[in-house]
C-alpha cells in the first residue's frame, strides 16, 4: 500500500540526498508590501535546474533508487504536463539513464522542445494528464522501465519539501508559507516541513482546477474538472492522498483565485519586476494580490514562485 502521510524525517532525508546536486532557493523581499500591516518575500525556486521546484523531487527519487539498486536498466518513465517531465530527464541525465515522458498533445511548445534538449524520448498523448499517465502505465508494463510520477510519490514530495528549511536559513522568523496545488506534491512536502516548524501553509489553486480545495472539502481524494489557464502546471483532476494527509492540520489554508487574477498577478511580477513565471506559479501570488489570504497584521509571509517554463509571447 503507498505511503499515506510523510513525516519530516522523509523531507530532512531527501535534503541530505539531493545536497549539492540542487539550488538553493533565493529570497527576496517583495517591496510592494512595505508599507503594510504584514512583509511578503519571494522564494525564487523558479531560478531551479529545469526551471521548476521539480528538479528536487526527480533527484531524490533517482537517487533513493540508485541507492537501493532499483533503478533499472530500461531507465524512467513518467507522465506529466512538463515541469516533472523537464525535472525526471534532467534528473536522468545526471544518472546516465534513458527517460520516456508522456505529455498530453497540448502541452507548451517550451517545454517540449527543452524535454527533447534533454535527450528525453517524448510521447505526446491526448489532451489531459490523465491519458498521458494511462500511456505512460502501459509503457511501464511493456518495458519494465522504472516509473516516477509528477507529485503522487513520498518521494518526490519530500524532494519538493526541502525548500522549507532553505527558506529559513534565509528568513527565520516567517510565518506562513503561500504554494500552489496541483496534485499536490509541492504542498504536501512544504507543509509536512512548514508543520514541524511551527509554520502556516497556505495552498493557493484555480477556482477550475481544485483538486485540492475539492478533496478537503469531500475529506477524501475526488475527481475534478480541469479548466484553468493554469491547467499546463495544475491539471491533476485528483489530489495526492499524501496532500489530503497533510492539510489536516489547523495551520493549513486553503484558498482559491480565478484566471483572470492569476493573468493580473502573473503580469504584474513581468511589469515590476521582469520575472517571468507560468500562470500555475502566479496563482501563489494572486492568493495575496486578490485578498483571497490576507496575512495579518507583522505576519510575515513568504510566496514560493514555482516555476517558469512559459512564453513571453504573451506578457506584454
Amino acid at each position: 500500500m503507498p505511503q499515506q502521510q510523510l513525516a519530516y524525517t522523509d523531507v530532512k532525508a531527501a535534503a541530505d540526498r539531493i545536497a549539492g546536486r540542487v539550488r538553493p532557493v533565493a529570497v527576496v523581499s517583495m517591496d510592494e508590501f512595505d508599507q503594510g500591516p504584514f512583509e511578503v518575500s519571494l522564494a525564487l525556486e523558479y531560478m531551479q535546474h529545469t526551471g521548476c521546484f521539480k528538479a528536487r523531487g526527480a533527484q531524490n527519487f533517482l537517487l533513493a533508487h540508485r541507492e537501493a539498486g532499483t533503478l533499472r536498466d530500461a531507465g524512467v518513465t513518467i507522465a506529466s504536463g512538463g515541469n516533472a517531465g523537464l525535472a525526471c530527464a534532467w534528473a536522468a541525465g545526471q544518472q546516465g539513464v534513458p527517460a520516456t515522458v508522456f505529455l498530453p498533445a497540448n502541452a507548451p511548445t517550451v517545454k517540449v522542445e527543452r524535454l527533447r534538449s534533454y535527450g528525453a524520448d517524448v510521447q505526446l498523448v491526448g489532451r489531459e494528464y490523465a491519458q498521458a499517465l494511462q500511456a505512460c502505465e502501459e509503457f511501464t508494463v511493456r518495458t519494465g522501465a522504472l516509473a516516477s510520477h509528477a507529485y503522487d510519490h513520498p518521494l518526490i514530495a519530500a524532494g519538493a519539501g526541502t525548500l522549507v528549511d532553505e527558506i529559513l536559513v534565509q528568513n527565520p522568523r516567517l510565518d506562513t508559507i503561500v504554494v500552489v496545488a496541483g496534485g499536490g506534491g509541492l504542498f504536501a512536502g512544504v507543509a509536512t516541513a512548514a508543520r514541524h516548524h511551527g509554520l502556516r501553509t497556505v495552498v493557493a489553486e484555480p477556482e477550475n482546477c481544485r483538486a485540492l480545495n475539492a478533496a478537503l472539502e469531500a475529506g477524501h481524494p475526488v475527481d475534478t474538472p480541469a479548466d484553468s489557464i493554469a491547467a499546463d502546471s495544475l491539471g491533476a483532476r485528483r489530489a495526492t492522498a499524501l496532500a489530503v494527509a497533510a492539510a489536516q492540520y489547523e495551520g493549513a489554508h486553503s484558498v482559491l483565485v480565478t484566471d483572470d487574477q492569476i493573468i493580473a498577478a502573473r503580469r504584474a511580477l513581468w511589469r515590476d519586476r521582469r520575472v517571468a513565471v507560468e500562470h500555475g506559479t502566479a496563482a501563489a501570488l494572486a492568493a495575496l494580490t486578490t485578498g483571497a489570504y490576507t496575512p495579518a497584521e507583522g505576519e510575515r509571509v513568504c510566496v514560493v514562485l514555482c516555476g517558469a517554463n512559459t512564453s513571453l509571447g504573451d506578457l506584454a
